[in-house]
């Protein structure tokens, strides 16, 4: 359920004072396409999927960093936000990269995955469209627990996957913590935030068995590993702020469009033809 919204929303700052940023290097000698990796105060913590729109959707742990959340607006967040408000926009655009951002409000209900398990979209969803990985003969492997949280078709032929990405394991969340969240739930959910992608992304070939378009909206969390954790566990839904970099996403306006749209739709698994 989206609760609030706001596009192409200028914010950042250059990206050597950001606390978080995706890079966009040249290319290395004799290859098509440069390392995409999300950085947290200049430490690579993720290897993302390739810069194309035919290669897989990937979020490949490198490092645990040591101090996750950012502690940015800890108060306003802690009581759970109705609406996107400018006091929060200034708060983040001292952290963000400096780019336009589709600013997302939602709800949404974590499911907590394991890689290799039968949620895991990895092993399962990206498998039956590509394939194993053909270098390792497995699937890709974020190589952490993640959090499925929504998904619904967007036609015959594309459906929406999102994802709540964790910067450290949910085992180094301090129970204590947790379980404040867990006992104290309030009336408006207490709101998480997050970096985050949309990869709209297909391969060139049909040579899998179910061939068809992958929109993978992943949240990298910057607030909230102990939020989204409690809601886990307890079955609650949870409030997350997304700032959806739009310059970094592999989508067109036209998609983003999309997605805000299906945002609004009913969760449902896809269905095969």
């Amino acid at each position: 359920m989206v609760i609030d919204m706001q596009r192409s929303v200028l914010l950042g700052v250059r990206e050597k004072r950001a606390l978080i940023a995706v890079p966009t290097p040249k290319p290395p000698p004799g290859t098509a396409f440069p390392p995409r990796r999300l950085m947290l105060r200049g430490v690579p913590v993720f290897e993302l999927g390739l810069w194309c729109g035919t290669c897989p959707a990937l979020f490949n742990k490198l490092n645990e960093p040591e101090v996750a959340d950012l502690s940015v607006a800890n108060e306003r967040l802690n009581v759970g936000l109705d609406a996107i408000d400018a006091e929060i926009l200034r708060a983040f655009g001292r952290v963000l990269p400096k780019s336009d951002y589709t600013a997302l409000l939602l709800d949404l209900s974590p499911q907590l995955v394991t890689p290799g398990s039968t949620s895991d979209y990895f092993s399962h969803e990206q498998v039956a469209t590509w394939g194993v990985d053909p270098v390792v003969g497995s699937p890709e492997n974020p190589a952490t627990p993640y959090y499925r949280t929504f998904e619904t078709p967007l036609g015959q032929e594309q459906h929406l996957y999102e994802f709540v990405v964790p910067m450290v394991p949910p085992a180094w969340n301090d129970q204590q913590r947790v379980d404040e969240y867990s006992d104290n739930p309030g009336t408006t959910p207490a709101t998480a935030v997050a970096y985050s992608l949309l990869d709209v992304i297909q391969p060139a070939m049909d040579e899998g068995d179910d061939y068809y378009e992958h929109w993978v909206l992943s949240h990298f969390l910057l607030d909230g590993h102990h939020k989204v954790y409690a809601a886990a566990t307890a079955g609650r839904p949870i409030r997350l702020l997304s700032f959806l970099d739009e310059h970094i996403s592999i989508a067109s306006q036209n998609e983003l469009s999309t997605l805000v749209q299906a945002r609004s739709k009913k969760r449902q698994a896809r269905s095969r033809p």
